[in-house]
């Protein structure tokens, strides 16, 4: 058996490595979460934005693994966009969202979207 199996990483750039490169972006972004047994609106700001997720800035206490609804429109887009996510990531008042299931359409239109902004990793 060798003896690195199980290793955990300490090279920076494989820890830091993602699924999806990130893009910065800046954009308002609704929040609608459920806390208690309301759901509430949060107004966040756009950070940055992958094909797979965003990442925000909120001024509340959310906890990981939260399904929320976000509300954007992206500059240039031409409607605006209520997608599903769950917060995956949290440092402080930046919150990382996953996207669920966006529609290939969407999918596509992202894609292409990101690939004008200038890089965040």
């Amino acid at each position: 058996m060798s003896s690195q199996a199980g290793r955990v990483s300490t090279n920076q750039a494989e820890r830091r490595r993602r699924r999806y490169p990130r893009y910065y972006a800046e954009f308002p972004v609704t929040v609608t979460i459920l806390i208690g047994s309301q759901y509430q609106n949060l107004q966040g700001h756009c950070k940055d934005v992958s094909e797979a997720g965003i990442g925000l800035l909120i001024a509340s206490d959310l906890t990981t693994g939260e399904v929320a609804s976000l509300g954007f429109q992206l500059p240039g887009a031409a409607g605006a966009w209520e997608v599903r996510a769950v917060l995956r990531y949290r440092r402080g008042y930046h919150y990382g969202f996953e996207f669920l299931m966006l529609e290939p359409e969407r999918t596509k239109y992202l894609q292409e979207y990101v690939q004008k902004l200038p890089a965040a990793d």
